[in-house]
């Protein structure tokens, strides 16, 4: 298991805003969870450690939020989601923990940019409605980065933001999409070697928070205003973003 006291002082609150995101607060939040923790190990690693955690996270989810999800939205998402983890899985050797942290930091910072965008354009007029069609690409994109990095919650957002939903239809949405896609993520990384001792061993240390983190974001789902959570997250999100690209490039530079 790691020991190191540095890793669990970014761990701990990557799970708990996973958790919190799970919680009710949508899937993009949790693109946070793997950059936080990529500052002290491997984006790669991160990865490994978070999946059994993410799991148990969507069964408290899936209870939480029963029944009210949307499903001609995910008839549409999820076969297409299957496809970008087939990618994923394909051009996994491929890619080193620098191109990895680049990407994870290209991702972070879009999804950011595109928040305070949104935000800015929802002042002025209203969002433009996204056919279900763009359901396939934000779907399959979705599947890709969520098997590289836990972070397919930008391209669905970007698409369940633009479609004719309420907040709560939002997050149970989102909470079976990513139950169904982390579960079917189990196969491709136990076949590429990724749960090893030492992984599943912190795994198991953290898992605690899972049910805890989710509790805490359907508590605050009723009570906290969406303007105040998400302006904090999305600020620390943007500046880990700028962290993990200028070591990305570095790194490959």
């Amino acid at each position: 298991m790691i020991t190191d006291p540095l890793f669990y002082l970014a761990a701990v609150p990557a799970v708990l805003l996973f958790g919190i995101a799970k919680g009710g607060f949508g899937g993009g939040l949790g693109t946070a969870a793997v950059p936080l923790m990529a500052l002290v190990v491997s984006p790669v690693q991160a990865a490994a450690i978070l999946l059994p955690i993410l799991c148990v996270m969507d069964l408290v989810a899936l209870w939480k939020f029963r029944g009210k999800w949307i499903w001609p939205e995910l008839r549409i998402l999820l076969p297409a989601s299957l496809v970008g983890i087939l990618v994923g899985t394909l051009l996994f050797e491929y890619m080193s923990p620098a191109v990895v942290r680049l990407i994870v930091g290209v991702v972070a910072i879009s999804f950011t940019l595109h928040y305070w965008a949104n935000k800015r354009r929802k002042d002025s007029a209203a969002l433009p409605d996204f056919p279900q069609s763009y359901g396939i690409a934000g779907g399959s994109i979705a599947g890709f980065t969520s098997f590289i990095a836990h972070s397919g919650g930008p391209p669905i957002s970007m698409y369940l933001l633009r479609r004719p939903l309420n907040r709560t239809d939002f997050a149970a949405t989102t909470i079976v999409f990513f139950a169904v896609v982390n579960y079917v993520k189990l196969v491709p990384y136990a076949w590429l070697g990724q749960f090893d001792f030492t992984n599943l061993a912190t795994s198991g240390a953290l898992v605690i928070l899972a049910p805890i983190g989710v509790l805490i974001g359907a508590w605050l789902h009723a009570r906290v205003s969406d303007r105040f959570f998400f302006a904090f997250v999305y600020v620390l999100l943007f500046g880990v973003g700028l962290k993990l690209v200028y070591d990305g490039i570095t790194a490959v530079v």
